[in-house]
């Protein structure tokens, strides 16, 4: 979503994380890649942890099998086994998990200015597994909080729609994700209450994880068109999520959760993050937001299929939609059938019941040095649309390659070129039009923002990432006029953004 700039100060514990990232990246040696100590199953999977997807740690059964043990170049973690309190907890069915992402980012040129600010994202993640801790089979207890700490360059800089981070929000502490889930039918389904974060699950791409950019994540279409955003990070909302999982390469999601988080209405001005600044609103008296997912895998790196010879590629194909029951305001006319850009319109906008979308995303290994190997190259895909007349954004899409180990004896490292497309709804743009005609003016008509980004992850140590990134966008905005044209016609220029990335895992 656009996020605005918040002058809240973060907390000290996670100012403190961010300085010591920071002094990380300035300090510790570089060593090279040692190997981690998984024992389970290996999938492909481009990159360890990213903004789009959660920024938390290993589950449960990851920290059990694995042992946040060895040397501090070993280790899965920084902190190691705490002198022994994680296995400690890990009797108890306990498992928890801190990660510090921090990122200088700045414009080289374009935007409403130029320059660089610093933002940060501390996520501490604490999971109860309910049958080591009191017998109780299947259940695991899910706490999510979040530190957002620094100040926002798209919001001050750069006035895109796909904005240059996914960890830029305001700043805040907040409840993030509060859910339990309980699997059924000998593990082959599950079903997941509470309050959830949509972008964990729902319209995933795998390989876009890699990415710096927001709409990695959660695409532009759902940020710029549901209320408040959605329940995606930041901010999520009480919901029943069912998953069924049975035998062979389908998967089955369905949903419904509370379709407005913050309970900001529908083109009313405001900043949704402010509205439930703590992610404690646990609103439940909205209007429904239905989503439902069927996904078909190929099999995955490791399984029977390569070894009975028929090398097939892994890969995974989504196909979904989501149907709010809420009210939308059309973006041209108002309740009057004017339009609103007309001085006699009564300037309060038609309302419609409901909006909905269809996408489609894919992620699929095109390459792999041999059958044994996780190194490769992947493909993905992903493309949304939905109504021209109450949405600002009616399409949107994604795309872009990741190969691992691009040099030699840096198995884990990853770089990947993407690149993002969101179109201004033809009703938006009529709007733009209408403005001009009644005002008798020359300013712009929004049209499309495409952005591209270069990025490369390279892995010290288990723990430990650092990543530089590269983006050029064209038509910020989707084409706005620069603030500082007295004229109102120059556009903001095309932005060259540049930045580096550090994730550390405690």
């Amino acid at each position: 979503m656009i996020n605005r700039l918040s002058n809240r100060s973060s907390s000290g514990i996670c100012g403190f994380l961010a300085r010591l990232t920071l002094l990380g990246v300035i300090s510790f040696p570089v060593s090279p890649r040692l190997s981690a100590q998984a024992t389970t199953p290996v999938t492909w999977d481009p990159t360890y942890r990213s903004a789009g997807n959660r920024p938390g740690g290993a589950s449960f059964g990851e920290l059990i099998q694995e042992g946040p043990s060895g040397g501090i170049w070993q280790r899965s973690n920084l902190l190691g086994d705490m002198d022994g309190f994680r296995p400690e907890l890990g009797l108890y069915g306990i498992s928890f998990s801190l990660d510090e992402t921090s990122e200088v980012l700045g414009n080289l040129t374009g935007g409403f200015q130029q320059g660089a600010d610093y933002d940060g994202l501390a996520t501490l993640d604490v999971q109860l597994d309910t049958q080591r801790a009191f017998g109780w089979r299947g259940g695991l207890l899910n706490v999510s909080a979040l530190d957002v700490h620094g100040d926002n360059l798209s919001a001050r800089n750069l006035g895109t729609l796909q904005t240059a981070s996914g960890i830029e929000a305001d700043r805040s502490d907040r409840l993030w994700e509060l859910w339990y889930q309980q699997s059924l039918f000998n593990s082959q389904a599950d079903i997941k209450v509470g309050q959830q974060s949509l972008d964990q699950e729902f319209i995933d791409s795998q390989y876009a994880g890699l990415f710096v950019n927001t709409m990695f994540g959660w695409p532009m279409l759902p940020s710029a068109d549901l209320l408040s955003g959605g329940p995606a990070y930041p901010l999520s909302s009480f919901g029943i999520r069912f998953r069924a999982q049975p035998t062979g390469p389908w998967t089955y999601m369905a949903g419904v959760f509370d379709d407005n988080p913050s309970g900001l209405a529908s083109g009313s001005p405001g900043d949704s993050q402010v509205l439930d600044n703590h992610g404690t609103n646990f609103r439940l008296n909205d209007h429904p937001l239905y989503i439902a997912e069927i996904q078909f895998s190929r099999p995955a790196l490791g399984s029977m299929e390569y070894a009975d010879g028929s090398g097939a590629l892994p890969g995974t194909y989504r196909l979904g939609f989501w149907y709010d029951a809420g009210s939308y305001a059309d973006q041209e006319f108002g309740a009057d059938g004017l339009s609103l850009a007309n001085p006699l319109s009564i300037g309060r906008p038609l309302l419609h019941t409901g909006d909905y979308s269809l996408y489609a995303v894919a992620d699929q290994l095109l390459w792999r040095e041999n059958p044994e190997s996780e190194e490769g190259l992947g493909v993905f895909f992903r493309a949304m649309g939905a109504p021209a007349d109450r949405n600002l954004i009616d399409s949107s899409m994604n795309a872009g390659f990741t190969y691992r180990e691009p040099f030699e004896h840096r198995e884990d490292d990853v770089v990947g070129i993407g690149m993002g497309y969101a179109a201004i709804s033809s009703r938006a743009a009529a709007l733009d039009r209408d403005t001009n005609t009644f005002g008798g003016t020359n300013g712009p008509v929004r049209s499309g923002e495409t952005f591209v980004e270069l990025t490369y992850q390279y892995q010290i140590v288990p723990w430990w990432t650092v990543q530089p990134d590269v983006q050029y966008v064209l038509r910020p905005g989707a084409g706005i006029a620069d603030p500082s044209d007295p004229s109102g016609t120059r556009l903001v220029g095309n932005e060259w953004v540049v930045g580096l990335r550090t994730n550390i895992a405690f």
